[in-house]
């Protein structure tokens, strides 16, 4: 199935795509960077590198964190972090719809595995 993906290139050095979303979703759902490292197949050290890269590009923090003590630390997003993400999806939503026809034509063009 295809779908549509979105990066955003906000400057040279910071970029925010469905990888860095994805991931804030998680950590929403889980409670924890570690958890959404692990639902991921990623590494806690490269999920943390990505979530603080994402917390430090804008103005307001996107998740906060706890440290943790027997059970672990805590993450949680902010209301800005869970807009971010509803405007990011919107994103995609509309990109989908805007580019139906085209993306439909360029996906029936597609060579079967075996050709590629």
């Amino acid at each position: 199935m295809t779908r549509v993906t979105i990066r955003l290139d906000f400057d040279g050095a910071r970029h925010l795509g469905h990888g860095k979303i994805r991931l804030l979703e998680l950590i929403e759902a889980h409670g924890s960077i570690s958890s959404a490292a692990r639902a991921m197949g990623m590494s806690y050290r490269r999920a943390w590198l990505l979530a603080d890269e994402a917390n430090r590009m804008f103005s307001a923090p996107l998740f906060a964190t706890r440290m943790g003590g027997k059970g672990g630390g805590q993450a949680q997003l902010t209301p800005f972090g869970r807009e971010l993400i509803a405007l990011y999806r919107r994103m995609e939503k509309e990109a989908e719809r805007s580019f139906g026809a085209e993306i439909e034509k360029l996906a029936s063009a597609l060579a079967t595995p075996a050709q590629a």
